[in-house]
Protein backbone atom coordinates (compact mmCIF):
# COMPACT_ATOMS: atom_id res chain seq x y z
CA UNK A 1 0.00 0.00 0.00
CA UNK A 2 0.97 3.30 -0.92
CA UNK A 3 1.98 6.03 1.82
CA UNK A 4 -0.05 9.42 1.78
CA UNK A 5 1.61 11.52 -0.57
CA UNK A 6 3.69 8.82 -2.73
CA UNK A 7 2.56 8.76 -6.10
CA UNK A 8 -0.09 5.30 -6.95
CA UNK A 9 0.37 4.97 -10.28
CA UNK A 10 -1.97 4.96 -13.77
CA UNK A 11 -4.14 2.18 -14.33
CA UNK A 12 -6.75 2.16 -16.99
CA UNK A 13 -9.72 0.68 -15.98
CA UNK A 14 -12.02 0.60 -19.42
CA UNK A 15 -11.27 1.93 -23.20
CA UNK A 16 -13.98 2.83 -25.60
CA UNK A 17 -13.33 1.30 -28.48
CA UNK A 18 -16.45 2.24 -30.28
CA UNK A 19 -15.66 5.78 -29.38
CA UNK A 20 -12.63 5.64 -31.73
CA UNK A 21 -14.29 4.00 -34.39
CA UNK A 22 -17.04 6.10 -34.82
CA UNK A 23 -15.61 9.74 -34.18
CA UNK A 24 -12.69 11.85 -34.98
CA UNK A 25 -11.24 12.80 -31.79
CA UNK A 26 -10.21 16.84 -32.05
CA UNK A 27 -9.08 17.31 -28.56
CA UNK A 28 -8.83 15.57 -24.76
CA UNK A 29 -9.35 16.48 -21.66
CA UNK A 30 -9.22 14.76 -18.46
CA UNK A 31 -11.78 15.16 -15.50
CA UNK A 32 -12.71 13.58 -12.08
CA UNK A 33 -15.85 11.62 -11.82
CA UNK A 34 -18.05 11.86 -8.38
CA UNK A 35 -18.57 8.41 -7.34
CA UNK A 36 -20.15 6.65 -4.08
CA UNK A 37 -17.66 4.21 -2.56
CA UNK A 38 -19.54 0.30 -4.13
CA UNK A 39 -18.34 2.29 -8.03
CA UNK A 40 -15.11 3.31 -7.22
CA UNK A 41 -14.74 -0.21 -5.49
CA UNK A 42 -15.84 -2.00 -8.55
CA UNK A 43 -14.05 0.31 -10.92
CA UNK A 44 -10.99 -0.63 -9.27
CA UNK A 45 -11.91 -4.59 -10.06
CA UNK A 46 -12.65 -3.56 -13.54
CA UNK A 47 -16.34 -3.61 -13.28
CA UNK A 48 -16.95 -0.38 -15.87
CA UNK A 49 -18.18 -0.59 -19.10
CA UNK A 50 -18.04 2.45 -21.34
CA UNK A 51 -19.46 1.46 -24.58
CA UNK A 52 -22.61 3.60 -24.82
CA UNK A 53 -21.51 6.58 -22.80
CA UNK A 54 -21.89 10.03 -23.41
CA UNK A 55 -21.59 13.49 -21.67
CA UNK A 56 -24.01 16.35 -21.88
CA UNK A 57 -23.06 20.36 -20.59
CA UNK A 58 -26.36 20.41 -18.69
CA UNK A 59 -26.82 23.89 -16.09
CA UNK A 60 -23.21 24.41 -16.25
CA UNK A 61 -22.22 21.10 -15.15
CA UNK A 62 -21.09 18.28 -17.25
CA UNK A 63 -22.34 15.06 -16.79
CA UNK A 64 -22.14 11.33 -18.16
CA UNK A 65 -24.42 9.42 -18.81
CA UNK A 66 -24.64 5.38 -19.76
CA UNK A 67 -21.48 4.03 -18.27
CA UNK A 68 -22.37 0.89 -16.84
CA UNK A 69 -20.47 0.26 -13.51
CA UNK A 70 -21.35 -3.49 -12.35
CA UNK A 71 -22.08 -3.81 -8.59
CA UNK A 72 -20.37 -4.57 -6.32
CA UNK A 73 -20.84 -7.56 -4.37
CA UNK A 74 -20.00 -6.90 -0.64
CA UNK A 75 -22.20 -3.56 -0.75
CA UNK A 76 -24.78 -5.55 0.12
CA UNK A 77 -28.10 -3.29 -0.39
CA UNK A 78 -25.99 -0.29 -0.20
CA UNK A 79 -24.69 -0.65 -3.72
CA UNK A 80 -25.22 1.73 -6.42
CA UNK A 81 -27.65 1.92 -9.57
CA UNK A 82 -25.48 0.85 -12.69
CA UNK A 83 -26.21 3.32 -15.27
CA UNK A 84 -27.07 6.25 -13.03
CA UNK A 85 -26.27 9.97 -14.13
CA UNK A 86 -22.79 11.01 -12.69
CA UNK A 87 -21.05 14.21 -12.51
CA UNK A 88 -17.96 15.15 -14.08
CA UNK A 89 -15.37 17.63 -12.52
CA UNK A 90 -14.10 20.39 -14.46
CA UNK A 91 -13.22 23.68 -14.39
CA UNK A 92 -15.67 26.48 -14.88
CA UNK A 93 -13.21 27.90 -18.20
CA UNK A 94 -13.25 24.26 -19.31
CA UNK A 95 -17.14 24.17 -19.02
CA UNK A 96 -17.60 27.35 -20.67
CA UNK A 97 -15.11 26.52 -23.60
CA UNK A 98 -16.81 23.02 -23.90
CA UNK A 99 -20.23 24.96 -23.89
CA UNK A 100 -18.64 27.21 -26.97
CA UNK A 101 -17.41 24.45 -29.05
CA UNK A 102 -20.51 21.56 -28.13
CA UNK A 103 -23.01 24.32 -29.47
CA UNK A 104 -21.33 24.25 -32.74
CA UNK A 105 -22.68 22.01 -35.58
CA UNK A 106 -21.64 18.23 -35.01
CA UNK A 107 -19.33 18.31 -31.86
CA UNK A 108 -20.04 15.78 -29.14
CA UNK A 109 -18.10 14.79 -25.96
CA UNK A 110 -17.71 11.30 -25.32
CA UNK A 111 -15.11 9.54 -22.81
CA UNK A 112 -12.87 7.31 -24.38
CA UNK A 113 -10.63 5.88 -21.38
CA UNK A 114 -11.63 5.48 -17.99
CA UNK A 115 -8.26 5.36 -15.19
CA UNK A 116 -7.05 5.17 -11.77
CA UNK A 117 -4.52 7.73 -11.09
CA UNK A 118 -3.00 8.91 -7.90
CA UNK A 119 -6.01 6.30 -5.88
CA UNK A 120 -8.74 8.94 -8.21
CA UNK A 121 -10.93 7.73 -10.91
CA UNK A 122 -10.74 10.01 -13.83
CA UNK A 123 -12.30 9.73 -17.08
CA UNK A 124 -10.60 10.72 -20.60
CA UNK A 125 -12.98 13.21 -22.51
CA UNK A 126 -12.93 13.66 -26.66
CA UNK A 127 -14.36 16.42 -27.85
CA UNK A 128 -15.37 14.40 -31.25
CA UNK A 129 -17.07 15.26 -34.83
CA UNK A 130 -18.67 12.02 -35.88
CA UNK A 131 -17.24 9.56 -38.94
CA UNK A 132 -19.38 9.30 -42.14
CA UNK A 133 -19.37 5.63 -43.48
CA UNK A 134 -16.81 6.33 -46.09
CA UNK A 135 -14.19 8.06 -43.68
CA UNK A 136 -14.85 4.57 -41.54
CA UNK A 137 -14.05 2.31 -45.03
CA UNK A 138 -11.37 4.61 -45.42
CA UNK A 139 -9.60 3.72 -42.33
CA UNK A 140 -10.65 -0.05 -42.45
CA UNK A 141 -8.95 -0.07 -45.88
CA UNK A 142 -5.72 1.78 -44.85
CA UNK A 143 -5.58 -0.67 -41.46
CA UNK A 144 -5.77 -3.50 -44.20
CA UNK A 145 -3.16 -2.23 -46.50
CA UNK A 146 -0.71 -1.49 -43.37
CA UNK A 147 -1.32 -5.32 -42.21
CA UNK A 148 -0.82 -6.80 -45.58
CA UNK A 149 2.77 -4.98 -45.95
CA UNK A 150 3.80 -5.97 -42.66
CA UNK A 151 2.64 -9.51 -44.02
CA UNK A 152 4.70 -9.01 -46.69
CA UNK A 153 7.78 -7.92 -44.99
CA UNK A 154 7.72 -10.89 -42.74
CA UNK A 155 7.49 -13.44 -45.18
CA UNK A 156 10.60 -11.75 -47.38
CA UNK A 157 12.72 -11.98 -44.34
CA UNK A 158 12.17 -15.31 -44.43
CA UNK A 159 12.91 -16.37 -47.16
CA UNK A 160 15.86 -14.15 -47.50
CA UNK A 161 17.44 -16.11 -44.49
Amino acid sequence: MAKKGEKQGFQVKATNRKALRDYDIEEKMEAGLVLVGSEIKSIRDGGANLRDAYATVEGGEVWLYEMNVAPYMQASYFGHEQRRPRKLLLHKDEIKRLTGKITERGYTLVPIKLYIRDGKAKVELGLARGKRQYDKRHDLAKRDAEREMDRAMRHKGRRGS
